[in-house]
């Protein structure tokens, strides 16, 4: 598998990057995790929207999601499709309640939002816990842990040809997470704050904690991602090389890592 980075600024958008997507390509299958402010824009320079497999959402924050509006728009009003969209509509796997979402966000005002139905370009499919999803012709999978957040909130597992790649999304530190991440050949974790006991509780993790995760989970390598524009990424970095012993790397906007 390959992992692209679309964008990895946490909590939104940063002068630098957009906020939190993420491009899996495995074998011919590719699929995005996530896709807050501005991914889906960093997509198109990587790959076209047309040849998504599906989309999967760990959570349902607008950090994570807000793109997907401009992604009903691509698929419903391109003049040149390669396809008809309303014949293959786009898989989409999300927490329950994610097309009521984005029906929200789409519709052009609240009095049409009942009358706004995103089925013809797209299929909605709500994750479960520990039910293993077949995403695409590769026999690409995505398993979703429940984790700790405001929101109902998953980790992701994806898993291709013996390679485990798995993905946070937001969360705190929870024991789900080390199950998610177990033997991961790389864990892509959000690290959103320095590590300080007056955190606020049940939000997010700490670069530490992020590298107390990797270490029991026994994952082989770990990309800190999701650190807001205000806070230094390489001090958060440096607390997860304090305590997980293997190879740690800072996400950044069109990074490419090999899974």
């Amino acid at each position: 598998m390959r992992l692209i980075v679309l964008g990895c600024s946490g909590s939104g958008p940063g002068p630098g990057s957009p906020a939190s997507g993420y491009l899996v390509e495995a074998g011919t299958t590719r699929l995005v995790l996530d896709l807050g402010n501005g991914t889906l824009g960093a997509l198109q320079r990587h790959a076209s929207p047309w040849t998504l497999g599906a989309v999967v959402f760990s959570h349902l924050h607008p950090d994570h999601c807000s793109d997907f509006a401009s992604l009903v728009v691509h698929r419903r009003y391109h003049p040149r499709p390669p396809y008809d969209a309303t014949a293959a509509p786009l898989p989409v796997h999300a927490p329950p309640g994610a097309h009521d979402r984005f029906a929200r966000a789409y519709a052009p005002s609240p009095e049409e939002y009942a009358a706004t139905d995103l089925t013809d370009v797209f299929s909605f499919h709500d994750l479960a816990a520990g039910t293993p999803v077949t995403v695409g012709v590769d026999a690409v999978t995505v398993t979703a842990y429940p984790v700790v957040h405001p929101c109902p909130a998953f980790a992701l597992r994806v898993e291709h040809a013996g390679s485990v790649l798995v993905y946070s999304g937001d969360t705190a530190a929870c024991p789900e997470l080390v199950d998610a991440a177990r033997d991961a050949d790389l864990f892509l974790c959000e690290a959103s704050w320095p590590h300080d006991e007056a955190n606020p509780a049940g939000v997010h993790l700490s670069g530490r904690e992020a590298g107390e995760h990797a270490a029991a989970a026994g994952a082989r390598r770990l990309v800190v991602t999701h650190v807001p524009a205000w806070h230094d990424r390489d001090e958060i970095a440096g607390e997860a090389k304090s305590v997980f012993d293997g190879p740690v790397e800072l996400a950044f906007p069109d990074a490419e890592f090999a899974v």
